[in-house]
């Protein structure tokens, strides 16, 4: 049997204002279902996000501080199953567990002793976006088979309305101009002023400009962070660089 899902949670997503929002559908939806707590969020310290990040936790406060605390962000076994792999996977499914080693079993029991004992976890896999999953927490109660298929279609929605939400309230990226862009380019291959100047025919002062104005619209004090800053904005390519 197919489950069937609340189109009308995805139109209250669609016409959020904010991630706030969203994120509170969400949690009625889940809540509705028979789970006890979820984190539909990037796979980074809960209380130190970055700005990109999606966070729409409703964790104990008391584990969210641990987690924090202990770095567990790095070590944790569900982010790291879901890193790997795309289907939703239940936490005490021994295929999960098997393997595991000590400290990450113990932040699965310490999560247990928190009140987060069980769960089902569904790897989000977005391009250009932080690795990410949504978990949701099963009660004593259990729940309906059916109800986890709904609570997958509805993470995996929630997640992606609150990214673009969360996209459209950071600064638009620098655009680097194509002479800018053949700068910093060439810079990622190691060369000075002096090389660039001659393979672009340009005099070293123009050179050193240019590359100081790519650096100034990325805000950076170095010319290797220009660089990273424009490989990672997608402006340059690693492939270009390598040849």
């Amino acid at each position: 049997m197919q489950a069937r899902v609340n189109w009308a949670f995805a139109e209250i997503c669609d016409r959020a204002a904010n991630v706030a929002e969203v994120q509170a559908a969400f949690m009625r939806e889940i809540r509705d279902l028979g789970f006890t707590h979820a984190a539909c969020a990037s796979h980074v310290d809960p209380l130190k996000p970055p700005a990109e990040a999606v966070m729409m936790v409703d964790y104990p406060q008391a584990w969210l501080e641990r987690f924090s605390a202990k770095n567990y962000a790095t070590r944790d076994p569900v982010f790291r199953a879901a890193r790997r792999q795309t289907l939703p996977f239940q936490w005490s499914d021994q295929n999960f567990r098997r393997g595991l080693a000590p400290d990450q079993l113990r932040i699965l029991n310490e999560a247990a002793e928190a009140g987060l004992a069980d769960g089902i976890t569904i790897p989000i896999h977005a391009p250009d976006a932080l690795p990410a999953s949504c978990s949701l927490v099963i009660g004593a109660d259990g729940v309906d088979p059916l109800n986890a298929q709904k609570a997958t279609w509805y993470g995996v929605y929630a997640h992606e309305c609150a990214r673009r939400l969360r996209l459209a309230d950071l600064p638009a990226k620098p655009q680097l101009s194509p002479r800018e862009r053949e700068c910093v380019q060439l810079l990622g291959q190691g060369k000075d002023d002096g090389a660039m100047a001659i393979i672009l025919g340009l005099s070293e002062h123009t050179v050193h400009n240019i590359v100081r104005r790519a650096m100034h619209k990325y805000g950076v004090v170095s010319r290797v962070q220009a660089f990273v800053r424009a490989l990672k904005d997608g402006q340059i390519r690693l492939e270009d660089v390598a040849t």
